[in-house]
């Protein structure tokens, strides 16, 4: 008996790189389970959609699917748009099981991704030494993905024996700029903001420019594709593949 299909479900954007990334980190799965069929779908914005993924799994013969939601925080898109696009595969397709995963999610593992990325920004910064950290992401409005954020940050923090803030794009203040201002008015001027996004996009970019106009020296690029993340998702995999077998 086949392994259940794995769907990367990610939200998607219309900037180019944002598939590219996800395509990337797809491929990391890959590598790491060759066994495994594994796709990269988008809620919206950019192809393939859910629904062609989900159709294309089933032609080949798939009638077990386990999805994987590519996002951070359990807000809006988890509670309402991915059982939503789960719902009509299902109506669609008669006799296919899928079963949604929990949210990727914010790991402390990923905060070893969160270094890397930003030693790589000080390092095109010519910087060293740094006095603040911002921890910026998207943004919601719930307010419990938001204080997930806020945790993460106070757990990276104290890591780096240093003060940080969680900041976001959308949605809840305070924006990126804004938090750097904050600093800034304490008298720090070493200030780094690190970008708490899967994907490069609108929102991180907007994140980044507006930090640099606050006088941030360095802004580092979103997780991207990288092992840590790769494991992440097949291990919610994992979890969804179990819950699939019939008790």
């Amino acid at each position: 008996m086949a392994a259940p299909a794995l769907i990367a479900l990610a939200h998607g954007s219309r900037d180019p790189r944002s598939a590219e990334t996800i395509t990337a980190l797809v491929d990391e799965v890959r590598a790491m389970r060759p066994d495994l069929r594994v796709e990269p779908a988008f809620l919206e914005l950019c192809k393939p959609s859910f629904q062609a993924v989900v159709s294309k799994l089933v032609r080949a013969g798939h009638d077990e699917i386990v999805v994987v939601p590519l996002l951070l925080t359990e807000a809006y898109h988890a509670k309402v748009d991915v059982p939503s696009a789960i719902a009509e595969a299902t109506e669609r397709h008669e006799g296919l099981r899928v079963r949604a995963t929990s949210v990727l999610g914010l790991e402390t593992a990923f905060l070893e991704v969160l270094d890397l990325r930003m030693r790589e920004a000080l390092k095109r910064a010519r910087v060293r030494e740094l006095d603040a950290l911002v921890l910026a992401a998207a943004g919601s409005s719930d307010a419990l993905a938001n204080q997930a954020v806020a945790r993460l940050a106070r757990v990276w923090g104290t890591r780096h024996r240093l003060p940080v803030t969680a900041a976001f794009a959308s949605a809840a203040p305070p924006a990126t700029g804004e938090a750097v201002r904050a600093f800034r008015a304490e008298g720090r001027r070493h200030i780094a903001v690190a970008s708490l996004f899967l994907a490069p996009g609108f929102l991180p970019d907007r994140a980044a420019e507006l930090a640099t106009e606050a006088g941030a020296i360095a802004v580092s690029d979103p997780l991207g594709a990288h092992p840590v993340l790769a494991r992440t998702i097949l291990a919610r995999y994992a979890v969804g593949a179990v819950e699939l077998v019939p008790v």
